[in-house]
């Protein structure tokens, strides 16, 4: 296959996608079944910024024109550790591998392996030669080069077992926003988006919010009303209560809608459920600040990402902002 074929195998993998087909919506319930915290509600999120950021044929020929990629790379056997946190999280790492012509060995996550595995598989269908250049296996022994997601101690493990290859290793990321008092209710709605989505559990939502000193919480709070039916979600309503029950019994001040806790902390990471908030004196030393976090995926707010685009990346926006195509040139 050349770069055209594989272009148009993805575009048309996106056309088979937005036809949401009886089997697709099968794949989404058993992927569902097997991690609770996979709605169908979000899978379909997932998918639909799949469909509409990285498999339209017109994004990809920008893409791949951007780094003038051609039918003479030299191909290397890649191997892949993907993360599990969101549905279909490691997408654009096999997006790019395939469409640099590459071959690669994916390492699915055990709380992943459903949604992805079927794609490839749709692939081998759509076109035979991709089992060629793809392969899903438990062990990435005789790699040329690596790319794994974890947490920050599973990346040590990946730095002892990957690291004298070419390798990109990932660790724990978050997002934060950075609010005025300004916002009108409907940047608040798309923000709360941006804290609920997927429960939080992905690097690129906001689990932590910057407020001027005089900030009023209520319409804030308001619009996560969108998102109280999380309650009603088992494993979501489990970590509310035992985060709300240490706040009460450490007697620490918080803030509530019955479904989300507001805690002040000057830590990034907050537990599923919660969203820290911290005040800030001047723009000019939070922008001083923020430039200096290693912590950051995304920074949300006026001047920043646009409110309710964090969880809509592009074929542009690279994890940890390591440039993975550039990587997959030069290793």
């Amino acid at each position: 296959m050349n770069l055209q074929n594989r272009i148009d195998l993805l575009s048309f993998l996106g056309e088979y996608l937005k036809q949401n087909t009886d089997e697709w919506q099968s794949v989404k319930k058993e992927a569902s079944a097997k991690n609770p915290w996979f709605t169908e509600a979000f899978i379909h999120i997932a998918t639909k910024n799949i469909v509409e950021k990285y498999l339209s044929k017109s994004e990809l020929e920008i893409w791949t024109h951007h780094y003038h990629l051609d039918d003479l790379i030299a191909p290397k056997q890649i191997g892949i550790v993907m993360a599990g946190n969101i549905p279909m999280v490691g997408f654009h790492d096999f997006l790019s591998v395939f469409i640099s012509g590459h071959k690669q060995t994916i390492k699915l996550s055990s709380k992943d392996d459903v949604l992805l595995k079927f794609l490839i598989e749709k692939l081998y269908q759509f076109e035979p030669q991709t089992a060629a250049f793809i392969t899903i296996a438990e062990n990435l022994k005789g790699c040329d080069a690596y790319i794994a997601t974890g947490s920050n101690q599973t990346a040590n493990h990946f730095e002892q077992y990957f690291g004298k290859y070419p390798s990109i290793i990932r660790r724990n990321k978050t997002s934060v926003a950075v609010l005025t008092g300004a916002e009108t209710n409907e940047e608040l709605e798309s923000l709360s988006k941006d804290i609920h989505y997927y429960f939080g559990l992905g690097c690129r939502n906001v689990t932590k919010i910057f407020v001027p000193e005089d900030y009023d919480f209520i319409t804030l709070l308001a619009s996560f009303h969108q998102f109280k039916h999380f309650r009603d979600f088992m494993k979501y309503s489990n970590n509310y209560d035992f985060q709300l029950s240490l706040l009460l019994l450490n007697n620490v001040k918080y803030m509530s809608n019955e479904s989300t806790l507001l805690v002040e902390n000057e830590n990034y990471f907050s537990p599923i459920s919660v969203l820290f908030y911290e005040y800030y004196k001047t723009p000019e030393k939070l922008t001083e600040k923020l430039s200096q976090s290693v912590d950051l995926q995304c920074i949300v707010g006026n001047g920043y990402i646009p409110f309710g685009n964090a969880q809509t990346p592009n074929l542009f926006s690279y994890a940890d902002g390591i440039d993975t195509m550039e990587f997959l040139l030069t290793c």
